[in-house]
């Protein structure tokens, strides 16, 4: 909109900007002209001090990492695998489903998920049931401290429990079964 005033104002983006109509000003300081067609009166007020060459560091940020570092080796590392805890303290499992299979059977067990084959088609959130009454079954848990977390329409599944059961014997008996 005005291209000649905003030369002026780029060129003096990190100076202190003040118009000529203040009264008071600080001693070091010098005008600068505007467009006169703009802004015929009107002038900008700049301090030196701003222009002076000289630049303060940034301060540094305070390393956290060491004390990132000592908190994890603390603590005892979750090791990675299909069952673990989530933030509410409630264990979950990480299922791959294979659902339309004769018999329900968990294939395999990877560091991934727990491969589970479903006797139940995979319409109407039939093999999601079935998913979950084989799962009761093989932990020796009801069916309501099972949920579908995540992944209802998908083969990738979170199953959450709401037991008593720590990860490692949940993934003990997946694998005995």
């Amino acid at each position: 909109m005005f291209p000649r005033t905003s030369l002026a104002l780029r060129s003096f983006i990190k100076t202190q900007i003040i118009y000529k109509s203040c009264r008071t000003l600080p001693p070091c300081t010098f005008l600068v002209p505007v467009c006169p067609r703009c802004f015929p009166r009107s002038s900008l007020v700049c301090s030196k001090e701003r222009l002076s060459s000289k630049k303060s560091p940034m301060p540094k940020k305070k390393d956290k990492s060491g004390k990132g570092q000592a908190a994890v080796a603390k603590t005892d590392p979750e090791p990675p695998g299909p069952v673990s805890k989530d933030k509410s303290g409630s264990v979950t499992i990480a299922v791959h489903a294979k659902p339309g299979s004769k018999l329900s059977a968990i294939t395999d067990v990877s560091a991934e998920a727990v491969g589970v084959a479903i006797a139940a088609p995979p319409t109407d959130g039939e093999a999601n049931a079935e998913l979950i009454r084989f799962l009761s079954e093989v932990l020796g848990l009801k069916k309501s401290q099972i949920t579908l977390d995540k992944g209802s329409r998908s083969r990738d599944k979170v199953i959450k429990l709401d037991s008593s059961l720590a990860p490692e014997d949940v993934l003990q008996r997946l694998k005995q079964a």
